[in-house]
């Protein structure tokens, strides 16, 4: 790999990675990177407050560390939230989708190309 490619990699990290972090701290909700947010039948079955709680803890995440983010990417996060006087671990995973939601993005730093789809799941639904 030349230097060159690094650095263009690293730029795409970068600019996916700005995404990510506007789309999961927006819940969706900024226009400029679109996409859906859904949930597996655990997290659904946790019910409207634990998905309230769900809510805040994804969108203030911010520990991203080489270990849960190796490309740099803000990709994929572990969470807990109080539920039932336990403590319950949900991942949330983004991943980037075509305009159609078919296929992997061939472009994914291009939000006009790009849709992201963030998953939020239980560790055993993995």
């Amino acid at each position: 790999m030349t230097i060159l490619e690094i650095e263009r990699g690293d730029e795409q990290a970068r600019l996916i990675a700005e995404q990510n972090d506007r789309f999961r701290t927006s819940w969706g909700a900024d226009a400029s990177v679109p996409g859906r947010i859904v949930m597996t039948p655990g997290v659904a079955d946790l019910g409207p407050l634990a998905l309230l709680r769900l809510i805040v803890a994804v969108r203030n995440f911010d520990a991203f560390s080489a270990d849960n983010d190796p490309w740099g990417q803000r990709d994929f996060g572990i969470v807990a939230v109080g539920q039932g006087g336990e403590t319950v671990r949900v991942y949330f995973k983004i991943d980037l989708y075509d305009a159609d939601y078919t296929f992997g993005s061939e472009a994914p730093e291009d939000p006009e190309r790009t849709r992201r789809v963030l998953t939020l799941l239980l560790p055993e639904e993995y």
